[in-house]
């Protein structure tokens, strides 16, 4: 069992494909998120409001699972399970920031509300360079 990243699959987490991360609700049931993404070359890293639902349900419950998939390349993928270890402030919103340039070419919108990162720490990683 791999909880390693393969470097040549880093760039799904640093460019601009968007991840499809996973949250237990208190009912038990799964809820899904599409959010931008990073890699800290340790942990994946994402971000939402303070106060948001995924905040919740990862306070109480810190397992997740993120894919994200080469839109080039449907069998280049990465699958991550693993645990929210941390949060921090996105101080001045950089974090945000950083990935909406990414992501959309321009600074973050929506400046009002205080933002925080999310730090997951890699358990499982099932990774395919592709077919051929």
């Amino acid at each position: 069992m791999s909880t390693e990243i393969p470097a040549e699959l880093a760039d799904l987490l640093t460019t601009n494909v968007l991840g499809h991360v996973s949250a237990l609700r208190p009912n038990g049931s799964m809820a899904h998120y599409l959010m931008w993404m990073d890699w800290d070359g340790e942990r994946v890293l994402t971000s939402s409001m303070v106060g948001s639902r995924k905040a919740a349900h990862w306070a109480r419950d810190p397992h997740v699972t993120v894919s994200v998939v080469d839109r080039a390349s449907d069998w280049r993928f990465l699958i991550i399970r693993g645990r929210v270890v941390g949060t921090r402030p996105d101080e001045g919103l950089a974090f945000i920031d950083k990935l909406s340039v990414r992501y959309t070419g321009q600074p973050y919108r929506w400046r009002a509300r205080p933002r925080e990162i999310f730090l997951i720490q890699p358990d499982h990683v099932v990774a395919s360079t592709g077919r051929g």
